[in-house]
């Protein structure tokens, strides 16, 4: 996952629709969140274990959660999309995520680079 900047994340975290947060000994080590309009369109994003902590089924503990709030909330027909990395396509479709014939595209605005 790409670092965000602190005043981006300052302003996109309290307008998730929905946040898991995993912590070990006070530690943040396992996080996910939910954005969206709250009614037709939601997007899984943030899936992130620290790598010391992955292989643990934490990472499914996350997506359990954001699964069960989605279920609980999203009205018929809602369409909920994730962007998945590497290999996290395998968790996702333990979840029912499927590839869609769509093509994820991405712009990153006034990118900072090293």
């Amino acid at each position: 996952m790409n670092e965000r900047s602190a005043p981006g994340a300052g302003r996109g975290l309290p307008n998730s629709l929905f946040a898991v947060q995993v912590t070990y000994q006070g530690e943040t080590v396992g996080m996910g969140r939910v954005v969206g309009d709250d009614g037709c369109f939601y997007q899984v994003v943030d899936i992130a274990v620290k790598p010391a902590h992955q292989g643990q089924g934490l990472g499914k503990r996350i997506m359990g959660e954001i699964r069960d709030y989605i279920l609980r909330t999203a009205p018929p027909n809602a369409f909920v999309s994730l962007m998945a990395d590497g290999e996290a396509h395998r968790l996702y479709a333990q979840f029912g995520f499927r590839p869609t014939h769509s093509l994820g595209m991405g712009w990153y605005p006034n990118l900072i680079s090293d």
